[in-house]
């Protein structure tokens, strides 16, 4: 009897990651393995930093297969593409390291069987902002790698995430680690300038259905989720009707966020260089996406959800309350010690604060 062509299971292509434990790529690589792909993880070596050690050991525990390189080693990784028969290649890797995808970059041609690269992008439509220095860099370099890509005709897909809808963390402290605010919020400028927040869930979810899409071949994707579509100002209100109580606000000028990214002080003007270009300049709203090149997730799986920030929010207060309750147990002081709210772009793993309900 002949079996249907629509009952015969697809064979999913192996997937490669880069960055895989990082802040957006644990994200990236949990929604590979769920969606049953053969995942292998690309790490430098074992991770001395516990979080990173952490999120590795429960992505073997989930079936991914651990590869020792160095995305900048062109010969190690076309013996790792060739021996794995890669088909799907995902760089997560931090701002530092973007142009490190280059060598990458060159396997990827001199192999010929990828069918579909996604480089660190997971932020901004790099060629459609410009914040000023020393976030632009950043830019310049990932504009870099796009430039090699398109111009080896290598098949790709730049992931336009915008913001990630996470508490910030600083000087590479991990995210889970750190308070929402309780003591006051900071507004920039008026607060009234809008953004697109995605959780970390969704862009690993969102990620595995674009890879081998065909709509999305060769073209940007862009996260604009209405729900999801929030200024400052609002951005306050919502947390402070989870916690019951109104918090004092600290007004942020554009004159203060250029000061600080002047200042040229690694993470801190990274991040006042992307909330400048954020919540002053808007640059996550000031263009269309209607163009041939552009294509935006929610038309692409209108039935998809996407998780809301009032989800997220109302995880970030149980969690907090959590934290109250270890921190009486244990005799500590009964006030957290809390972070000014930041909310930046991310740059996949990055140097930047930034606000995640994932990452």
């Amino acid at each position: 009897m002949t079996i249907p062509a629509t009952s015969v299971p697809k064979v999913k292509s192996p997937v490669l990651i880069a960055g895989a434990t990082g802040f957006i790529g644990h994200f990236v690589a949990d929604a590979c393995l769920a969606s049953g792909r053969p995942t292998y993880v690309l790490v430098r070596s074992t991770p001395t930093c516990p979080s990173k050690a952490k999120v590795l050991r429960s992505l073997e525990e989930k079936g991914a297969k651990v590869l020792h390189g160095l995305i900048n080693q062109k010969e190690k990784m076309e013996k790792i593409l060739k021996e794995h028969k890669i088909e799907i290649v995902i760089s997560a890797v931090g701002g530092e390291k973007i142009l490190d995808q280059l060598p990458l970059v060159e396997a990827i041609k001199a192999v010929g069987t990828v069918k579909r690269f996604l480089p660190s992008e997971f932020g901004h439509d790099v060629n459609r902002t410009e914040p000023v220095e020393p976030g632009l860099r950043m830019y310049i370099e990932k504009r870099k790698v796009r430039d090699l890509i398109e111009e080896y005709g290598i098949p790709f897909t730049y992931i336009c995430c915008n913001s990630i809808a996470s508490w910030p963390y600083f000087d590479n402290t991990h995210p889970s680690e750190v308070h929402p605010p309780l003591d006051k919020f900071q507004i920039y400028g008026d607060g009234n300038v809008k953004a697109y927040f995605v959780a970390g869930t969704d862009i690993g979810k969102f990620t595995m259905k674009i890879v081998d899409d065909v709509r999305t071949l060769n073209k940007s994707v862009h996260f604009r989720p209405p729900c999801n579509f929030y200024n400052i100002n609002e951005l306050a209100a919502l947390w402070e009707k989870k916690i019951g109580r109104t918090l004092p606000r600290s007004t942020i000028t554009e004159e203060d966020l250029l000061a600080a990214a002047a200042e040229n002080r690694i993470p801190e003007s990274v991040v006042a260089s992307f909330t400048h270009d954020i919540f002053i300049k808007g640059c996550q709203i000031n263009f269309s996406i209607d163009g041939p090149n552009d294509v935006e997730v929610c038309s692409l799986y209108p039935d998809e959800a996407f998780r809301t920030l009032d989800d997220c929010f109302e995880e970030f207060f149980l969690r907090l309350n959590e934290k109250h309750v270890s921190s009486r147990d244990e005799n500590a002081p009964p006030n957290p010690v809390v972070e000014p709210l930041i909310v930046t772009a991310t740059c996949a793993e990055p140097t930047s604060t930034t606000v995640n309900c994932r990452a």
